[in-house]
């Protein structure tokens, strides 16, 4: 039963940012309706009225106003009159065909997060992992049965991985190794920034025997292919291929304590003397106070069955026990947490 000091404090207190909050998906999707209907490509070479924009996208015309207008309210668009051009982070970020472009990041995003966090409260009720694709397991599914939609799946990929090759590329000192081996590399996307910034650096990937023809098609087509070794296979299983410098992006976070703490002397058989480890991802602060690594963390707990964030003080402790010295932490792009060692 409600009472009147009941009424008395809930007025004290604004509402504002748990309606903000209760809605926070709809400003997301109107970035992601924008990327797929091609809004920023349109306003590439500059500004244009609402009519340019409907003739350029499918856009209907009864939705225009609004949704552009949302966009400007956002920060995604900038408007002046009747006329509308990209802002910078749009005009950065998210014009197609550019180098910077993340619109593949965000359409990735949209696939994956939408199906699976719709089922979070089952996720919370049976612990049990809401797969992407439903009856068919695996954090990607059986998008390996199908090319086109592995394809899709690595640009959203390659789209983030870019970034993060140019920022370790600048963040490490690279003249001392000659060469680096980026285990769950995919289709070498990251790999092939490193050595276009360091051409010195012999390269490597190193996953799935699946992987194979995708990393060949796609390093092929950035001129690459003779630059960088493909090796197949399973990260526990299998010979890890030996260099100076190993990479471990989003891969501990799939796996629980135990496999991290395996993986790990393994990669520390694999690293050569002198050579350092290197491992980011989005991981948790020591106090488990920031939200959006939280939430990254309960993501990997709702579509894998062991997967999860750690903090970045156990990933210290795991690399100690491995046999790697002198670690240390930093941040990374603002959204993660680079953590490297020495073997």
């Amino acid at each position: 039963m409600t009472t009147t000091d009941d009424r008395t404090t809930a007025a004290a207190v604004d509402p504002g940012p748990l309606i903000k909050l209760t809605i926070a998906d709809c400003a997301a999707k109107v970035l992601h309706s924008a990327v797929t209907l091609g809004v920023f490509g349109a306003l590439a070479e500059g500004p244009a009225g609402a009519d340019h924009i409907v003739a350029a996208t499918g856009l209907h015309r009864r939705m225009a106003d609004d949704f552009l207008d949302a966009l400007a309210g956002l920060g995604l668009l900038e408007r002046s009159g009747d006329r509308y051009s990209n802002a910078p982070l749009a005009q950065a970020y998210l014009v197609p065909g550019t180098a910077t472009y993340l619109g593949g990041f965000v359409e990735l995003t949209n696939e994956t997060l939408y199906g699976t966090w719709g089922r979070l409260t089952e996720a919370l009720t049976t612990g049990t992992p809401q797969h992407l694709d439903p009856d068919k397991g695996g954090f990607v599914g059986d998008k390996h049965k199908d090319p086109e939609k592995m394809k899709r799946f690595f640009a959203g990929l390659d789209a983030y991985s870019d970034r993060m090759g140019i920022e370790l590329a600048g963040r490490i000192d690279w003249s001392r190794y000659s060469s680096f081996v980026d285990l769950g590399g995919a289709r070498g996307n990251l790999a092939s920034v490193l050595v276009k910034e360091h051409p010195h650096l012999t390269a490597g990937v190193f996953d799935l025997e699946r992987t194979r023809p995708l990393f060949t098609e796609h390093t092929g087509r950035l001129g690459l292919g003779d630059r960088i070794a493909f090796t197949g296979g399973d990260f526990f299983t299998d010979d890890i291929p030996k260099a100076d410098v190993i990479v471990l992006g989003h891969i501990l976070h799939g796996f629980d304590t135990d496999r991290r703490r395996e993986l790990l002397r393994r990669v520390h058989e694999s690293v050569n003397p002198g050579g350092r480890i290197l491992v980011y991802d989005r991981m948790i602060d020591d106090e488990r106070r920031n939200a959006e690594r939280l939430l990254s963390s309960l993501h990997m707990r709702l579509v894998s069955p062991d997967g999860s964030e750690y903090r970045t003080e156990d990933v210290r402790t795991w690399l100690s026990e491995a046999g790697f010295t002198d670690s240390t932490a930093e941040p990374l792009l603002g959204t993660h947490t680079l953590v490297t060692a020495a073997r």
